[in-house]
């Protein structure tokens, strides 16, 4: 079992990222009649490439809804949440599933509940957790390629 993000069975994100991303805990919460999806920034999330990220409207059919933090640099769409961050640190080389979407590369990794998907190649990295219900992140991601190829590139690519 890997030390990443995971999805709670009602599948609203929560979990850590671990080893090369750092610690960073992502809840999905419910307050009173209004619900906000709450989400901690990245350790990078100040750098100046995540706080003007260009988070798309929509993913997929899900719309974007209101999360309780004041960064830009994250977002979250529908119900169960998909959840972005940008701010974590570039991942290394890996052995992970390294997929191309649109022209950027992603390492995708399954989860008990969901999937996510971290950019590779870019400093700082965007990570997307993706519920279950919406199926494998990589068919969420063609919305988050113009966010993804706004960020500074480090020479690494899908092999």
């Amino acid at each position: 079992m890997h030390g990443g993000p995971r999805l709670s069975s009602r599948s609203t994100p929560r979990g850590s990222t671990a080893g090369a991303l750092g610690a960073a805990v992502v809840l999905c919460v419910v307050a009173g009649c209004s619900s906000a999806v709450e989400v901690s920034p990245a350790p990078f999330a100040e750098s100046p490439a995540c706080r003007s990220v260009p988070w798309p409207g929509k993913v997929g059919d899900a719309q974007h809804v209101a999360t309780t933090s004041d960064s830009a640099a994250v977002a979250a769409w529908g119900d169960p949440a998909i959840i972005a961050r940008c701010g974590l640190p570039p991942l290394g080389p890996t052995t992970l599933e390294c997929v191309t979407v649109d022209g950027v590369d992603w390492v995708v990794r399954s989860l008990s509940d969901g999937s996510a998907a971290t950019t590779y190649g870019t400093d700082p990295a965007i990570e997307v957790l993706v519920p279950k219900s919406y199926g494998p992140a990589p068919l969420q991601l063609p919305a988050f390629g113009p966010a993804a190829r706004e960020l500074p590139t480090n020479g690494r690519h899908c092999s």
